[in-house]
Formats: structure tokens, C-alpha cells, sequence
């Protein structure tokens, strides 16, 4: 199974219209469509975050995302996977990534979306900068997964 047409894996520096994102899922045959929207949230780890700014590698970023919607659609027979991550500076409240996942079933739909944000954190390129309450910076991810530290 491999990504499809009808699949979309994109890195954009645009906001992520989640209305405009779920109406390109339309196949009859599906009963479930399971959509998650993670947006930027004002604390971490007990600290007030004042807004994030997430940097990455977009081609090589695309290309794995589009690895983890092959591996959904095969684990889980989905029909249809659009992932969407945002990149630049985002403020509190906005889209940060948006998943989509179709499926004749729901149990099947929310687990390649729990499938897909693990595998993103775990596996795709993008390197997140809080900018905190307090004036401080914190950086975030690449090393932390790859050599079990944070980069700071």
C-alpha cells in the first residue's frame, strides 16, 4: 500500500483551515472520520508559554509523514490519511498539526490518528522553540528523540 493522490502530507508556513480540511473527505464507503487538531497551548511542564515557533527540514519532514500515512493506511485499512504541520512562528490558540483519518470503521479511524501525532513526535524533523512567560527560550525535539536529550 503506499500514499495515494487523495493523501496529503504538507509542511506550510499558511494557517491550517481544519473546515476546509475535512470537507476533502468524501468516500461513501467510509463510515468514520477522525480529525485531530493540535493547537498551541499557553503552558508546558508547569511554565507559561507565551508562543511557539517550530522549524524544520520540509522536504525530508514530508517525506516521512508520508512514510507514516503508508504505514496507517496499512495497519489500520484506512482510506484516507491527511496530515498537515505548520512551521514559523504560531500564537497561542492556532493549529499547530492537523490529522485526518477515514475509515468504514471508528476504531480503526482513531487509531491511525493516535498512530500518526506518536509517530510525527517520534520520527519527523520539526524542532519546536517556546517562547515563555518569563522571557526565556526552550528547544524541542530532533535531539531529544534521536539522543534522549533536549536541545537548548
Amino acid at each position: 500500500m503506499e500514499a495515494e493522490s487523495r493523501d496529503i502530507c504538507r509542511i506550510t508556513t499558511e494557517a491550517i483551515p481544519p473546515a476546509g480540511l475535512n470537507e476533502l473527505f468524501d468516500d461513501p464507503s467510509c463510515g468514520a472520520l477522525v480529525t485531530l487538531t493540535g493547537k498551541v497551548r499557553n503552558h508546558h511542564d508547569g511554565q507559561a508559554v507565551s508562543s511557539l515557533t517550530y522549524e524544520t527540514h520540509a522536504t525530508m519532514a514530508e517525506k516521512i509523514l508520508r512514510e507514516i500515512v503508508i504505514e496507517a493506511k496499512r495497519l489500520f485499512l484506512i482510506r484516507r490519511v491527511i496530515i498537515v504541520h505548520r512551521v514559523g512562528h504560531l500564537a497561542i490558540g492556532e493549529t499547530a498539526v492537523w490529522i485526518g483519518a477515514e475509515s468504514p470503521h471508528r476504531d480503526a479511524a482513531f487509531a491511525a490518528c493516535r498512530y500518526a501525532i506518536e509517530e510525527i513526535k517520534k520520527r519527523v524533523p520539526i524542532w519546536k522553540k517556546e517562547e515563555r512567560g518569563d522571557g526565556s527560550t526552550r528547544w524541542m525535539g530532533g535531539c531529544e528523540e534521536i539522543h534522549g536529550k533536549v536541545c537548548q
